[in-house]
């Protein structure tokens, strides 16, 4: 088939890559010339395993072009798939003005019969405000031209999204029109050659099951760091073995219900505001509201905790103190930095006058240029995980990278001031660490510092 894909980011480049390598011919649109160009010449700007080669062997076979020219894009496309943006408003609410902008230059542009598919996440009813603009534009023009708007919402983490593609553990297409379906699970039968997982609903039904989706994996995640909070209240006992526990439940399942300084990224934070925002909007009842805010407030909660940790530890005043950091994305195998725990770390640490050492071989650019780009307070390494330690008073992990799982403790311990672990992942036994001389302080674990009282600068300002 022939395909279209506008905004070529963590989302759009596995998706026009993985089509591609069915066979498809795809047109890869945004508007940055220069991400555009980098990627003819096999510049890949996000990392995300397994993707390079697909776009090498995709621009190789002829079957990725990428481009800023939405006329040739839309003429040389069947199924236009919008994957743009949508960044939460001040209200917490989707901004829909990238989604609207392609809306308008496709109902001004557009000279044949198209399917479009939103393929960004988006709250209830967009798909028919995407249609109503392509039908104002087309209307403009006095073009009577078929067209059907559909919502395929993506279920794509990162750090897997290739994967996530290639082999998906559903495919949803929201449509009331059976031919469309059909012709959307044509394109994505060769990805379930075993087992079929097409589900065809309503519009609207297919809209709000991703923010469903994500809403309930950010809700696992908020309460077994709930759970966690209570067992460092309650000596003798360990959240790893409770999440064990429950997570033998086939009704519960193990996923998600991993311990951590939060969650964070382009979807889960976002996609949980927006919930919240278009619920209220809708006149979801109050004690619905507050469940769903309290998923939003554990995390933000969660988040402060290593750095409340270490405050209780140290003290107030920081000025002096030198911590290493293990990890500057929101989770292994990315560069993304969105909504990362770390920023929270990092700026709470520097705040009261401490230098972290930062080592982070995906994300230090990011760091760098954008999310810490401010902070004076932050020096990073890039090559070697060992040389931050040297002179450092602690080591705080942010991230679950597999390389930060194996420590060499002997070398960590000449290294550092002190012996002392902040561990935001769990990564590491206790017995390990206690018997090497460490003082380890993890998530949930039953380390009983006392950091429930402790008040950070985002606490008074807010």
């Amino acid at each position: 088939m022939k395909i279209g894909v506008i905004g070529i980011g963590f989302v759009g480049l596995p998706l026009a890559a993985a089509f591609a390598d069915m066979g498809n011919h795809v047109y890869c649109l945004d508007t940055d010339a220069k991400k555009i160009e980098g990627l003819k010449n096999g510049v890949i700007p996000i990392n995300e395993p397994g993707l390079e080669p697909l776009v090498v062997k995709g621009l190789e076979h002829k079957l990725l072009n990428f481009t800023t020219d939405y006329s040739e894009t839309l003429q040389n496309s069947e199924i236009i798939f919008i994957a743009v943006g949508t960044p939460p408003g001040e209200d917490g609410s989707a901004d829909l003005r990238f989604v609207e902008n392609v809306a308008h230059e496709i109902g001004s542009r557009m000279t044949k019969p198209l399917i479009i598919a939103d393929k960004s996440t988006v709250p209830v009813g967009t798909a028919e405000r995407v249609r109503s603009i392509i039908k104002e534009e087309l209307d403009k023009r006095g073009a009577a031209i078929d067209f059907h708007v559909i919502s395929n919402p993506e279920f794509m983490a990162e750090g897997r999204a290739v994967k996530d593609m290639m082999e998906p553990s559903r495919v949803v297409v929201g449509t009331d029109d059976s031919k469309v379906a059909e012709a959307v699970h044509k394109l994505y039968k060769p990805f379930m050659m075993r087992e079929d997982r097409f589900h065809s609903m309503g519009v609207k039904d297919a809209e709000l099951t991703k923010y469903t989706g994500n809403t309930d994996l950010a809700m696992k995640i908020s309460f077994i760091n709930a759970i966690a909070g209570l067992c460092e209240l309650l000596p003798g006992t360990d959240v790893e073995n409770i999440a064990a526990g429950i997570g033998s439940d086939p009704r519960i399942g193990p996923y998600f219900l991993h311990p951590s300084c939060g969650y964070g990224g382009s979807c889960f934070p976002k996609d949980v505001k927006a919930l919240i925002a278009f619920s209220k909007k809708a006149g979801l009842p109050e004690p619905f509201l507050r469940f769903f805010q309290a998923i939003e407030d554990v995390n933000d909660y969660q988040k402060s905790v290593i750095p409340r940790k270490i405050i209780a530890r140290f003290g107030e005043d920081l000025s002096g103190k030198k911590f290493a950091l293990w990890g500057l994305a929101f989770k292994a195998k990315t560069n993304d930095m969105r909504e990362s725990a770390a920023v929270t770390i990092v700026e709470e640490l520097t705040k009261r006058g401490a230098i972290v050492a930062a080592y982070d071989p995906l994300a230090v650019h990011e760091a760098q240029n954008m999310y810490l780009k401010n902070n004076r307070g932050v020096i990073y390494e890039e090559q070697d995980k060992y040389k931050i330690l040297e002179g450092c008073d602690a080591l705080i992990i942010a991230t679950e990278t597999s390389e930060y799982r194996s420590v060499d403790l002997d070398q960590a311990k000449k290294l550092l001031n002190n012996s002392i672990i902040f561990d935001g992942r769990n990564l590491f036994d206790i017995k390990t660490l206690k018997d090497a001389g460490f003082e380890y302080y993890a998530i949930g674990r039953g380390d009983q510092i006392a950091y429930q009282n402790i008040q950070l600068t985002s606490d008074r300002t807010a």
